[in-house]
């Protein structure tokens, strides 16, 4: 065979191939195993057999390894030194022999295909998420209508605040969405999240969104694409509510927080009949849109804040608690001003048009059309119902009234309850009072005596408070004024994005002329705000007589001083129980 194999070879060579002896047996053999094909893979170079996945490497050294990296999941962040060492452990203590190891070199080269995709050697927080992430191919749950199923979840929200006691601190952002329309329905911002506060966001997901004072007019809900006359027909508060649509749940799918599978917050699902879903443990991905979400926040809203930290120390730079931090009601505000006029005014990529892919829908736009398209009816709830999903505290009626967290709270029609037994045995008599966090002027006291109503009873130093919102918010409405169009929006957003990264204003130690304008402005806000505020309680200025001299209008640049009041002299013979 090799005499015919040399023979083939000079003849081919004397017809101008030039092949060897070694290259005729080799296709002789091809042929003889394969046939046609066996040769063509010689020309055109196809492989004739498959490479080892991992080399040369023992199975048993493969499996070793695979344990190794499979132990980290949950353990902090190790280099390949590590898991090489722990590779031969594994190794080991299976029978193995450690002189039967590849050579180091080869074991890196294993441990970079084995951890491929895994994060072994990276990010904890990612490692644990691609470990538990599903399996089998991701499902996909058929929504057609609003509200019929929404995620809630809650995250530290990347920036520093000053909170109320002057303490620089961060807060948490708890969010709910609207997975049919990407709708973020409500957002709160809480030092600590409570179940108190997911109660609270579920009841102001079901309640209209009040324009604001200092909001432009192209974030009405009567400049948007909502379908504000149909809905208004319905509740007529959505008047004055933002371009936000109104939403109630169906399912709320969270997952197993100890602030969501609390008393108080299935108690708030069972009154308005909401299905309540818990993930499995450990799979975020089963709320994917929640987690996205909150993401989005942190690089669209917060990172133009002063007091950014990062999402990590990695990101964190020098000193971020010194800088001129907001307040937590102000940086409620200017999240809830953002929502409005970004978020559900943004192109979502998962709102694409079937028919032209190319298309995106806006969280507005495509709640009005899922309303054209399955007749949903958001019928919002009452102020009765946005009552009783209120945390509930039981409380004595005093002669003075109701003391709730250091605050006294009265109303006259509290009179048949003072120093009574509420009949509830199981509450040793006291009354049940529901109050919102977030607003401290009043609270709600029902009538175990009467029908069940509601009694609303005042914080009793209301007026020497300042108002936050106040009733010329709602002067000269117009409800023929043009849609709101995207450069309004636009420049809004600019706005407002403008004057979250500037701070809030806070005084400057030395006075300047060109500060005389913006002293002007200030005071000319103060007059305007001083008359939203309550003033029944305020006894009206004596009357000034021709006698007395014109005030003296202190100019701008002066320093506005205080009246000198004098101190009265002690009197030891005087009655003490005097009446003045």
């Amino acid at each position: 065979m090799t005499s015919r194999q040399k023979s083939k070879a000079a003849e081919l060579a004397a017809l101008g191939h030039e092949l060897k002896s070694g290259a005729v047996g080799l296709r002789r053999r091809r042929y003889m195993e394969d046939g046609l094909v066996g040769l063509a893979r010689l020309v055109d170079h196809r492989p004739g057999r498959k490479r080892k996945e991992f080399g040369d490497a023992p199975d048993a050294v493969v499996a070793a390894m695979r344990q190794a990296i499979k132990e980290g999941v949950e353990t902090s962040t190790r280099n390949g030194s590590y898991l090489i060492w722990r590779t031969g452990e594994i190794f080991r203590d299976n029978g193995g022999d450690l002189a039967e190891l590849p050579s180091r070199r080869t074991l890196y080269r294993l441990l970079d295909r084995l951890a491929a995709g895994t994060h072994a050697t990276g990010s904890a927080v990612t490692r644990r998420s691609m470990a538990h992430g599903a399996a089998a191919p991701f499902g996909e749950l058929t929504v057609s209508a609003p509200g019929e199923v929404m995620q809630i979840d809650s995250t530290p929200l990347d920036v520093m605040v000053r909170l109320d006691d002057g303490v620089v601190g961060k807060v948490e952002l708890t969010g709910m969405i609207d997975v049919a329309s990407r709708t973020l329905t409500a957002a709160v911002l809480r030092p600590t999240t409570k179940s108190v506060d997911a109660s609270v966001l579920l009841a102001r997901t079901v309640t209209p969104e009040l324009m604001r004072p200092g909001w432009i007019d192209a974030l009405k809900m009567s400049r948007s694409v909502l379908p504000h006359r149909r809905l208004l027909t319905i509740d007529e508060r959505l008047e004055h509510a933002a371009a936000k649509p109104v939403i109630v749940p169906e399912m709320i799918v969270c997952d197993h927080g100890k602030v969501f599978v609390s008393h108080n917050f299935r108690a708030s699902c069972r009154f308005l009949e909401i299905d309540f879903q818990p993930t499995h443990k450990g799979s975020p991905f089963e709320k994917g849109h929640i987690e996205k979400m909150l993401g989005s926040v942190a690089t669209m809203f917060a990172q133009f804040l002063p007091g950014y930290t990062g999402r990590n120390t990695d990101h964190r730079g020098r000193h971020p608690e010194e800088e001129n931090l907001w307040s937590l009601p102000e940086l409620q505000d200017l999240l809830d001003e953002w929502i409005v006029a970004k978020w559900q005014n943004r192109p979502h990529e998962g709102l694409r048009d079937p028919s032209h892919p190319g298309r995106l829908f806006t969280p507005n736009q495509k709640y009005a059309a899922l309303v054209e398209a399955c007749g949903y009816v958001p019928v919002a709830l009452s102020g009765q119902d946005y009552i009783e999903l209120l945390p509930a505290a039981w409380r004595a009626v005093n002669s003075y009234g109701i003391r709730i967290n250091n605050r006294t709270y009265d109303a006259p029609e509290l009179g048949p309850m003072r120093r009574r037994d509420s009949g509830i045995t199981a509450k040793r008599g006291l009354w049940e009072v529901h109050r919102d966090p977030y607003d401290v002027s009043r609270v709600w006291v029902r009538n175990h005596r009467g029908d069940g109503e509601w009694v609303q009873a005042t914080w009793k130093y209301l007026n020497r408070t300042p108002v936050p919102f106040g009733d010329l918010a709602w002067d000269h409405v117009s409800h023929q004024l043009p849609k709101a169009t995207e450069e309004e929006l636009a420049e809004a957003v600019a706005d407002l994005l403008t004057r979250a990264h500037a701070g809030p204003a806070r005084p400057t130690a030395k006075k300047s002329r060109k500060a005389a304008t913006a002293k002007k402005d200030r005071r000319v806000a103060a007059r305007t705000k001083a008359t939203t505020t309550p003033t029944a309680a305020t006894t009206p200025p004596p009357p000034s007589t021709q006698d007395e001299p014109a005030p003296h209008e202190p100019a701008d640049d002066e320093e506005t001083m205080a009246e000198v009041i004098p101190l009265g002299l002690f009197d030891p013979l005087e009655d003490p129980w005097k009446r003045s």
